[in-house]
């Protein structure tokens, strides 16, 4: 996987709407913070485009992030929130002109499908923190957040000292996972460390997608399986009977990889940068 350039003094970051619409309050702590590290925030009118839940229409949100993909001036792109839309629009991007000047593809949860993109064009991104991240006091995701961007990369204390070193980490969130399987944007999971997290899911919508991917073969030849939160499930009125580790536990464990729990990563408040690819 190709690396994107390091962020240092000056370097450009772009806020985009990739998905749910955004209000101009909710910028403010995010755009403070890109200053206080010394680089510079770039967005305009466009960020706060409504159409129903999206922040713009299809083809406005497509042609927004086109733009920022486009400058070679701008080092890194910050996906505001997720919710989603962001797959409605990815079949409308060319990346031809990002290839000459690749940039940090920085967001989670619907931005999954973005980082599937980066995944399969062969370049690294960054599954971290959205806007509300920026108005919380708990700081270590902004660190970790800064430490990808600037390249002072920290393994995951579970991977020192095992053959697990060097493995590329693929995936996001679950949901988006699934709604991508027997699509050319699913990543490449054999050999490689899958990450998966979601929020606010039925038990059994769970085991239904894992069972997917276990069917679809993307279980079977995994270095690993990296867990993050899962975070708000519910039990459904007729209980499937078994917790989110148990429903994950029971697809994987035939293949006797590791499978590394409660990392944090996703809809928690702790949900720390990882650098997939």
């Amino acid at each position: 996987m190709k690396t994107p350039d390091f962020l240092k003094k000056g370097s450009k970051i772009a806020l985009v709407a990739p998905a749910w619409k955004v209000t101009p309050d909710k910028i403010t702590s995010a755009v403070k913070w890109i200053e206080e590290k010394g680089f510079v925030a770039v967005y305009d009118d466009r960020l706060f485009a409504e159409c129903n839940q999206f922040a713009g229409d299809d083809d406005f949100r497509a042609g927004v992030l086109q733009d920022y993909l486009d400058r070679d001036d701008i080092d890194a792109i910050f996906c505001a929130r997720g919710g989603y839309g962001t797959i409605r629009i990815i079949d409308k991007l060319d990346f031809t002109k990002f290839a000459g000047h690749p940039k940090w593809i920085v967001g989670f949860s619907d931005v999954t499908v973005l980082h599937a993109k980066m995944q399969q064009l062969g370049y690294q991104s960054i599954h971290g923190a959205m806007l509300k991240y920026f108005e919380s006091d708990n700081k270590e995701p902004l660190e970790t957040l800064y430490d990808a961007l600037t390249g002072k990369w920290h393994m995951v204390e579970t991977f020192q000292e095992t053959s697990l070193q060097g493995v590329p980490i693929v995936g996001g969130n679950l949901s988006v996972l699934y709604s991508m399987l027997g699509s050319d944007l699913f990543p490449e999971t054999d050999g490689k460390i899958l990450f998966i997290e979601d929020l606010d899911e039925y038990l059994y919508h769970i085991d239904r997608m894992m069972m997917g991917l276990k069917r679809a073969g993307k279980l079977a030849h995994l270095k690993a399986l990296l867990v993050g939160a899962f975070s708000d499930l519910h039990e459904s009125s007729l209980p499937i009977g078994m917790t989110a580790k148990e429903i994950i536990y029971e697809k994987v464990k035939e293949y006797g990889y590791p499978v590394i729990w409660d990392y944090p990563a996703g809809h928690v408040d702790n949900n720390l940068a990882i650098v997939l690819g």
